[in-house]
């Protein structure tokens, strides 16, 4: 079997800028809940897909936030957008998939969570982590765990992933530790750029082991002596962006392997759900319901 296990946050944020801006009979926005539901039951409707999760930011801040003054926050989000949040993790269950909404932790911790758990499960073939986001870049394990850019149609196995950032996946927290993450309210070390820093973690690995004297570093990078300066100067906060940076693997999951499996989608409630949004020009689209006959 092959698990696919869905960012919801990232698939509501494209559908919200991919799709027409519609409302409800009552007035909610509701655009991006019917591009998500869309998309869901196209990935249903693929061969291999058997198993399925999705993971949501219920609320938008995490544990990281207490880490640090600067990491991502609801700010610059569309009240339209935020207003659909939880509509959309009920548009998931209502599809028949098992929903994570994430408080404490982000999407992106129950995802890597969940590929940990579950990676060696017997009966389990690959699991698919359905995200383009490079923070699960870290978790690609060949030939178990994959990243699917679902949009692009790109699939990240482990030379996916160092064609992309230089790095290997096990470096990926390393790397947005000293090129910083722009999405996630990471700084980065200054002069640490994507090329340079591929170029040092390619030897070395981690930043731990990143040699405190530039004269010993066995790797030559244009303008290496800046860059080592400041890496000293700032090794404190270099650990501290690569902690912000490493997803958890300690989520509790309560579902086994077997609670993923979908059957169907249950009719009641996707009709209920449909009537409620508008969305009466749906209800042909699953193809196959809970409980009856293909």
């Amino acid at each position: 079997m092959n698990i696919h296990l869905v960012d919801g946050t990232y698939e509501l944020f494209r559908a919200y800028f991919a799709m027409p801006k519609i409302t409800s009979p009552d007035g909610r926005p509701v655009g991006a809940v019917r591009g998500i539901m869309q998309t869901l039951l196209l990935l249903l409707r693929q061969e291999g897909t058997s198993h399925v999760a999705c993971a949501f930011d219920h609320e938008v801040e995490s544990f990281r936030n207490a880490m640090f003054d600067g990491y991502k926050t609801g700010e610059g989000i569309s009240e339209d957008l935020m207003a659909q949040f939880d509509l959309a993790e009920r548009a998931a269950k209502a599809l028949g998939i098992v929903v994570w909404p994430m408080i404490e932790f982000e999407a992106d911790d129950v995802i890597a969570s969940a590929a940990h758990k579950w990676a060696e499960t017997q009966g389990v073939d690959q699991i698919v982590m359905c995200t383009p986001d490079k923070d699960l870049a870290q978790m690609v394990l060949d030939p178990k765990i994959v990243a699917l850019d679902r949009r692009r149609d790109i699939t990240l196995d482990t030379q996916g992933v160092v064609d992309k950032f230089g790095v290997m996946p096990e470096s990926i927290p390393d790397y947005l530790a000293l090129v910083g993450d722009s999405a996630d309210g990471i700084p980065g070390i200054p002069r640490w750029g994507a090329k340079s820093a591929s170029i040092v973690l390619a030897r070395y690995l981690h930043l731990e082991q990143i040699p405190s004297d530039v004269q010993q570093w066995d790797v030559t990078v244009r303008g290496g002596a800046t860059m080592s300066a400041n890496l000293e100067e700032r090794r404190s906060d270099a650990a501290l962006y690569k902690e912000l940076a490493t997803l958890r693997l300690d989520v509790p999951i309560s579902e086994t392997v077997e609670e993923l499996e979908w059957l169907g989608v249950p009719r009641a409630p996707f009709e209920a759900l449909c009537a409620e949004l508008g969305f009466n020009s749906m209800l042909t689209l699953p193809h196959r319901w809970l409980g009856e006959d293909a």
